[in-house]
């Protein structure tokens, strides 16, 4: 058996469908078969899991319209938020946030 090289790499989700957003990080692991094509796996918490970059989906409403973004991106707009709530109470949802990511139309 040979060594298994493993990466590790998070990203920030937006769902443009409802607002929900969220942060994962993967192990990424790399592979060969026995054929000598290599292969890549995303393990979150122990299970492989599908790659985050092919379709992601919301957890919260099943939608696919889903943005990936660095990682950080929605624990920094939810401190900002939370920053802002401390000094004039408001409700702002992540998805008045994600306004600026949101591509213009044409």
């Amino acid at each position: 058996m040979s060594d298994i090289a493993v990466g590790h790499e998070a990203y920030s989700f937006a769902c443009m469908r409802c607002g929900h957003g969220w942060e994962q990080a993967y192990d990424i692991e790399h592979h060969t078969d026995a054929r000598g094509h290599e292969f890549v796996q995303y393990v979150v918490e122990g299970h492989v899991v599908p790659s985050p970059l092919s379709r992601p989906v919301c957890a919260n409403c099943d939608g696919h319209l889903v943005r990936i973004m660095r990682p950080g991106r929605v624990s920094s707009a939810l401190r900002a938020v939370a920053g802002g709530q401390r000094r004039e109470p408001r409700h702002w949802p992540l998805s008045g946030l994600l306004h600026p990511f949101q591509r213009r139309a044409s």
